[in-house]
């Protein structure tokens, strides 16, 4: 057995802040001089403090010697020209726990909790429906999707898992997206922190989402950033498929957003990736509604086919909607938004995935059962996808 616990896990830098780049609440992007070079850095204010022009840092460097998809940035790990900082943070709960940089909240489950008593009493998500993710760039385009067709009054809440970013301020499209009125309130859970609410776990993420946030639709993902490494089984967007799981326990109708690329160049993820066949044919254990987007030609004879063959079509409830909408309302709201570096014209298929789950939440709504098919407007989740039998948009009854 190999490990390398007697070895050096990170890279340290000491550097000195040369300016501040740009602020947000809880976030500072900085320059800093490090072995001689100006290179930028991220500073989180309420774990290290507020930081200026002339303050001595000690950096993390080890992702950008790496190579890794930070962006290029450092991270501070401590300003030692702080003097110190006092702690009035509310609550228990301990997130990031037995770290240096172990982080203290006020848990919606704590006996201190307001909402206390409504977690306590609430068990079921009522047929609310959850879209659940594998990428945080999925989250424009379904928010979006679900805003278009429900309405600006439907309440669309953010649970933002620890499978990636920890704390919700890395990210710049949660602040847009609730400035933009397409996010309503957020949940960060696990040791995630940051959200408007704060969760132990999904199940109670989940709940607190329904019923403090009083969301009509709940959306779950990761926060920025996903571990890959090529394999069957290691990544970390394996999550959405325990997610879908707790939804159904819970008794919320889980969406799946499948993951689907023309533009990626590795062949695991062309069509429908391989992250998004695991999840669906080993990891989920329930049956969930899986939109696809409405595609043409080879595109959608590919994807049919690989549904067919990796018998996901008995597994689950397929459908084909237009994401086209959730694209065109970002753009109005001038959201913008990439995954792996490529924008929706680049890698169209991926965006009108997630777009179209948002939009098939919403309609959940108000959809009426129809014997063992589910009817949203004119639209029908069959209970066997086969590519011969498949009925395109325009052929609908």
């Amino acid at each position: 057995m190999v490990n390398n616990w007697g070895e050096d896990m990170l890279s340290i830098r000491a550097g000195r802040v040369d300016r501040v780049l740009s602020a947000r609440p809880g976030l500072t992007e900085i320059l800093v001089e490090v072995d001689g070079r100006l290179e930028k850095a991220i500073n989180y204010d309420y774990l290290t403090g507020s930081v200026s022009p002339g303050d001595k840092v000690q950096l993390n460097v080890t992702a950008v010697q790496l190579g890794l998809g930070t962006g290029g940035w450092h991270f501070v790990m401590a300003n030692t020209s702080n003097t110190g900082m006092d702690d009035r943070q509310a609550g228990h709960l301990m997130k990031l726990r037995y770290t240096p940089v172990q982080v203290k909240v006020l848990g919606v489950e704590e006996e201190t909790s307001p909402y206390r008593g409504v977690i306590e009493q609430c068990s079921s998500l009522v047929g609310t429906p959850v879209v659940v993710g594998s990428l945080h760039s999925m989250l424009p385009p379904t928010a979006a999707g679900a805003k278009q067709a429900g309405g600006r009054r439907l309440r669309v809440a953010y649970v933002m898992t620890d499978g990636a970013a920890l704390p919700m301020v890395f990210s710049r499209l949660v602040p847009e997206l609730k400035e933009k009125g397409l996010i309503d309130g957020t949940v960060t859970v696990g040791h995630a922190f940051g959200g408007d609410l704060e969760a132990v776990n999904i199940y109670t993420g989940l709940l607190a989402a329904k019923e403090v946030l009083q969301a009509d639709v709940i959306l779950v993902a990761m926060g920025p950033g996903i571990v890959g490494t090529g394999t069957t089984w290691g990544f970390s967007g394996v999550e959405q498929g325990a997610i879908l799981n707790a939804v159904h326990v819970l008794g919320g109708e889980p969406v799946a957003v499948p993951r689907i690329s023309f533009a990626d160049p590795r062949p695991r993820h062309r069509g429908l990736s391989h992250h998004t066949v695991t999840v669906l044919g080993r990891a989920t254990l329930v049956p969930v509604i899986v939109p696809l987007p409405v595609m043409g030609g080879e595109k959608r004879r590919h994807v049919l086919e690989q549904i067919r063959r990796e018998g996901l079509e008995g597994r689950h409830r397929f459908l084909e909607q237009d994401g086209t909408p959730a694209l065109t309302y970002l753009d109005h709201l001038g959201v913008r938004v990439t995954s792996m570096g490529r924008s929706p014209q680049e890698d169209a298929e991926f965006f009108l995935a997630a777009g179209a789950a948002g939009h098939v939440a919403a309609g959940l709504i108000k959809s009426s059962v129809v014997g063992r098919q589910k009817k949203y407007g004119d639209v029908f989740f069959l209970d066997n996808l086969i590519p011969r039998g498949w009925q395109s948009p325009e052929n609908r009854v």
